[in-house]
């Protein structure tokens, strides 16, 4: 239950290359590098509830680990996938809806921090959070 808190965006490395390779048109991008997103995650067992804030959006989340869910993101891009536990890493699969084109993301908690992986078509971003 690691993952458990909320957890705010505190920098990120890569998120405008990444964000460009999705197809993010430009105005959007410089929007999303600083939408102030806070996520609250709760864990209970094998089912997840999250909650994400943000200057544009707030959304609410819920997920059983190995199950497949549908998933908007803030741009509207239409995910379709699954997030497992590999030892302390939730990792996400998805597949956009539009070109069946892959998308990895994963999150860990690593030195109190809350980081978040990217990596789509060759590009990898993170965004690192910060526990509130």
């Amino acid at each position: 239950m690691a993952f458990n808190g909320t957890w705010k965006v505190d920098r990120s490395e890569n998120y405008d290359k990444f964000m460009e390779q999705l197809g993010v048109n430009v105005v959007k991008r410089k929007l999303g590098e600083h939408d102030n997103l806070k996520i609250t995650i709760e864990q209970t067992g094998d089912k997840f509830h999250l909650k994400e804030s943000s200057t544009f959006r707030t959304k609410e989340i819920d997920f059983t680990l190995g199950v497949q869910f549908e998933y908007t993101m803030a741009d509207g891009t239409e995910l379709i996938g699954t997030w497992v536990l590999e030892g302390d890493i939730l990792k996400g699969t998805f597949n956009r809806k539009d070109n069946n084109k892959l998308l990895i993301t994963t999150r860990a908690v690593v030195g109190g921090e809350l980081v978040q992986s990217y990596s789509y078509e060759g590009v990898e971003a993170k965004r690192i959070f910060k526990k509130q």
